[in-house]
């Protein structure tokens, strides 16, 4: 078995020598902490497009993990397989459903710190569907689709709409056509624990919100005595303002220890 596995290791590494290209990126500062980034649901990792480059410049190692939105446990074991990658310390960020995600794995022993970008911050033991109790639901949490095997998806008038509608129509359709539908049973899901109580954090509440209540933000960000942005966006903040996440991110970094 280790042979075969040595002979994929080294056809792995044959077809791709020589693909490695200087594209103007700045050289990674080995001194930071990298940034492992957690996409949310009715997403995927393009979803950060605009602001890993941004991060890159300054010479930051960025990684954005690529959910399979099946489960909790699915996608914190995807998140925990990006942190034990990473060379040394590194800044969490979570957006969305991402939240919940950074919330549990985040407990890794490399994780310096979170930040939540319109995120659920879930108390120790519980779900996001608890996180949201109590408070009104949103627009756009209305307006799931769900498949025959549980899988929900917005349709492309609620992106637009309601997910993300700060953000040019074209960019939406995008958006829509790259979405990661997620079992809806995850929602459900507890965390193990909860990262926040030990690690140090920063929040982006996005004050036009029409998936999760504003309300809902301020209220978790107050509780884990996070560093609060609020931004006059949708829950989308990394696409319409870009810079200004950015600029939170960087803020973890450097607070880093």
């Amino acid at each position: 078995m280790n042979a075969i596995h040595t002979s994929l290791r080294l056809l792995v590494a044959t077809a791709f020598a020589g693909i490695a290209t200087h594209a103007g990126a700045a050289t990674l500062d080995s001194a930071k902490p990298s940034v492992v980034i957690v996409h949310g649901a009715f997403a995927d990792g393009s979803d950060w497009a605009k602001v890993i480059p941004l991060l890159q410049a300054r010479g930051i190692k960025v990684t954005a993990v690529q959910n399979p939105l099946t489960s909790l446990a699915d996608d914190v074991a995807a998140t925990r397989r990006a942190i034990a990658a990473q060379p040394g310390k590194v800044v969490l960020v979570g957006h969305s459903w991402g939240g919940t995600v950074i919330t549990d794995a985040g407990q890794h022993d490399k994780v310096a710190s979170l930040v939540y970008v319109a995120a659920f911050a879930p108390d120790a033991g519980k779900s996001t569907a608890e996180t949201g109790a109590g408070y009104p639901a949103a627009p756009g949490s209305k307006r799931f689709v769900a498949d025959a095997e549980g899988f929900l998806s917005l349709p492309q008038a609620a992106m637009r709409e309601d997910f993300a509608q700060d953000v040019p129509a074209a960019q939406a359709a995008l958006m829509t056509a790259t979405q990661g539908p997620i079992q809806a049973r995850a929602f459900a899901d507890k965390v193990t624990g909860a990262a926040w109580t030990s690690r140090p954090s920063w929040f982006i509440v996005s004050a036009r919100d029409r998936m999760i209540d504003p309300g809902l933000l301020r209220a978790m960000a107050k509780k884990i005595g996070a560093r609060t942005t609020e931004l006059p966006t949708s829950h989308v903040p990394q696409q319409s303002q870009p810079a200004e996440v950015a600029r939170v991110i960087l803020e973890a970094v450097a607070a880093a220890k």
